[in-house]
């Protein structure tokens, strides 16, 4: 139970004017994708995250390497660092079915992400667990006995809050580092989580790959939770944040408007723009995961499976959207 617990946290000026500016270039961005990005920035994005949160855990495979595995492809690299791409590739093929307030959807992604990694995978820590530096012990995590409490305490705040959404995803997430509530797994499910709650300000932060950024300024992330430690309120966290998040939608639009001025060959197929009702949003869903499966659509979409597939079949023919691979570790793609 929540009992009015508020996360200690100060939103200044210089955080009021870093909200005024994403939400602006968030705007520009989405009206300017029409909400749907293409299939191929789709893929590159959710590769880049995956791979980006994943070397900050110290993962060595590179892009390439990520991609193979998504492709369902062989890789010469650590088992480990294998299955943990895997993992938080099946993490994050969820993205779209998990309730970001909803502590059972915490659970079962932290189950996928680190599934054959840690035996505690999809439960609580059991145990006492800190955070080590190059001069020690830098954070020790609340007790075990107390983290059901603390999430539970967290995830109703994150429900209830009136706090704009882009402030409350960073604060969730440092709360999120300073309870670690996982045997391990923590900073990947964090920075994953932080996602889902923008997701449900604005769906276009699911392919907006917040971690590349991250990752190019790890050590001021590090940093930035030090501090917020140090003064006990996530102020300083919030703030670095938000300069990623902004850094991000300005990069992500810069690519957007290059691509835009460079001419390229592509099939002839009806523009997504002018189509709607169901087809529209299957086309939504596949750019959002393209390993969705048919089930998945249907479930997503209220209709049956048979329902789905005569749909999908009509836009294959009509060259709207295509399948890549084989029916198991294949995708899907939107033709555009």
């Amino acid at each position: 139970m929540n009992n009015g617990y508020v996360p200690p946290f100060t939103v200044t000026e210089g955080i009021i004017s870093l909200v005024a500016d994403i939400a602006e270039a968030v705007g520009h961005l989405t009206a300017k994708a029409g909400s749907l990005p293409s299939p191929q920035l789709r893929k590159q994005n959710r590769i880049k995250t995956i791979q980006s949160s994943l070397a900050i855990e110290n993962n060595s495979l590179s892009l390439e390497q990520v991609t193979a595995i998504l492709e369902g492809k062989r890789v010469l690299g650590a088992p480990n660092e294998i299955q943990e791409v895997r993992g938080a590739i099946d993490a994050y093929n969820l993205l779209l079915e998990l309730d970001p307030y909803k502590e059972k959807d915490l659970l079962r992604a932290h189950r996928l992400m680190m599934a054959g990694l840690v035996k505690e995978n999809g439960r609580y820590r059991s145990g006492g667990v800190g955070v080590f530096g190059e001069s020690g012990l830098v954070h020790l995590a609340p007790l075990a006995m107390r983290v059901p409490q603390l999430m539970g305490d967290l995830l109703t705040w994150a429900k209830t809050t009136k706090v704009h959404p882009l402030i409350r995803s960073c604060v969730f997430h440092y709360e999120f580092e300073f309870i670690h509530p996982f045997a391990d797994g923590n900073g990947r499910m964090g920075r994953m989580w932080q996602t889902l709650i923008l997701m449900d300000w604005n769906p276009i932060f699911a392919w907006i790959p917040v971690e590349t950024i991250v990752k190019e300024h790890q050590q001021q992330y590090y940093a930035a939770i030090a501090q917020s430690d140090q003064e006990a309120n996530s102020t300083a966290f919030i703030r670095f944040m938000l300069e990623c998040l902004k850094e991000t939608v300005s990069t992500l639009i810069k690519e957007q408007e290059e691509a835009k001025s460079t001419p390229i060959n592509t099939p002839k197929s009806t523009p997504i723009s002018r189509l709607s009702g169901t087809p529209k949003r299957i086309c939504e869903l596949i750019i959002a995961t393209p390993t969705i499966s048919v089930t998945q659509l249907a479930n997503l979409l209220s209709l049956n499976r048979r329902g789905v597939m005569k749909h999908m079949q009509n836009m294959q023919e009509q060259g709207i959207i295509r399948r890549v691979g084989p029916n198991k570790g294949g995708h899907w793609e939107v033709v555009s």
